[in-house]
């Protein structure tokens, strides 16, 4: 018993997948050849030059009002990872098809309603990806690149299939769903592990306690231009527009955690100095994108000519709850 036992757990086959799986994947001992591959990627600076060029044709490109809705601001997060939806489904669905008789027609509508909605969503994630920071934008690029092989993929296979080259078009379309779903795993290191599309103010509610909070006096504050100040330990920006009239709103930009306190102030509004995210003062509303979601702001009183500050929506003093547990 322990003889077969000992053979079962120490064959040559099964020893080797195993430590195969230890050098790819994370583990207790490190993260990994696969995350140590796309950390590297994050500050390879090999094709900067060509990710550099892209970016500026895109943010010159005509767009106007379209921009912000490609960014996804109406739906207050982006649209990109709603539009992939389509295509990555229509893909997954001729892919299932292809593994039944008789669907062959089916497959091939299948596969047309993927390519012809993969424009719309490269669109929107191109959109999104020129406003990001560098070490984002090279990791996106690759995921770029990886989507479009699969497109090219996709696009040969519905041309095989037409011809009545079924085999070949089976063939290439597994092959399109298998890069495609490397390209979004890519895609996935993007938006999770780097927060290229999280909202990077949301946490704000959660670290300021709720009342009134004291941030300075009035003189300390110019009129017309942000100043840093901190409520709990987070940075805010304040602003005193005329008189005693004074704006707070989280320092950090929901878009990518740019300091709006060295941000320009005009007509009302405060501008990212990072990505140019516009949001206006007296409720932290995103004007402008890139930024999908509002700022975190504050009301804001004067007494004795000290200035306070008490997040928006809070409880008023005495009968608010306790503020969550900070890890």
């Amino acid at each position: 018993m322990n003889e077969m036992s000992g053979v079962g757990s120490h064959t040559p086959d099964g020893g080797k997948a195993s430590r195969a799986a230890k050098r790819l994947l994370p583990s207790p001992l490190g993260p990994g050849r696969i995350l140590r591959a796309m950390d590297r990627l994050e500050h390879t600076t090999a094709l900067d030059g060509v990710i550099d060029l892209i970016r500026d044709k895109i943010r010159a490109a005509p767009l106007g009002s379209l921009r912000d809705v490609l960014h996804g601001r109406p739906l207050g997060h982006p649209a990109h990872p709603l539009l992939v939806q389509v295509p990555l489904g229509s893909w997954l669905s001729a892919a299932v098809l292809d593994l039944l008789p008789g669907q062959r027609r089916a497959a091939c509508v299948l596969i047309g309603v993927g390519l012809g909605t993969a424009g719309p969503a490269a669109v929107a994630g191109w959109v999104d990806w020129a406003e990001l920071q560098q070490r984002h934008r090279r990791v996106g690029f690759v995921h770029a690149a990886a989507n479009i092989t699969a497109v090219a993929l996709y696009a040969a296979s519905l041309t095989a299939r037409v011809r009545g080259r079924a085999r070949l078009g089976r063939t290439l379309g597994f092959a399109g769903l298998s890069t495609v779903g490397i390209g979004g795993a890519i895609g996935g290191h993007l938006a999770y592990r780097q927060a290229s599309g999280a909202n990077h103010a949301e946490a704000v509610q959660d670290l300021v306690k709720p009342g009134w909070h004291g941030i300075g006096t009035v003189v300390d504050f110019p009129v017309g231009r942000a100043v840093r100040r901190s409520i709990d330990d987070v940075p805010v920006a304040v602003v005193r527009e005329s008189g005693e009239q004074v704006h707070v709103l989280a320092d950090m930009c929901s878009h990518l955690g740019g300091p709006l306190s060295s941000g320009e102030v005009t007509d009302g509004c405060v501008r990212c100095p990072w990505h140019g995210s516009v949001f206006r003062l007296s409720d932290g509303w995103n004007v402008r994108g890139p930024a999908t979601a509002a700022q975190p702001s504050f009301e804001t009183r004067i007494i004795g000519g000290r200035v306070e500050a008490r997040l928006r929506g809070q409880e008023p003093d005495g009968s608010e709850g306790e503020a969550a547990p900070r890890d």
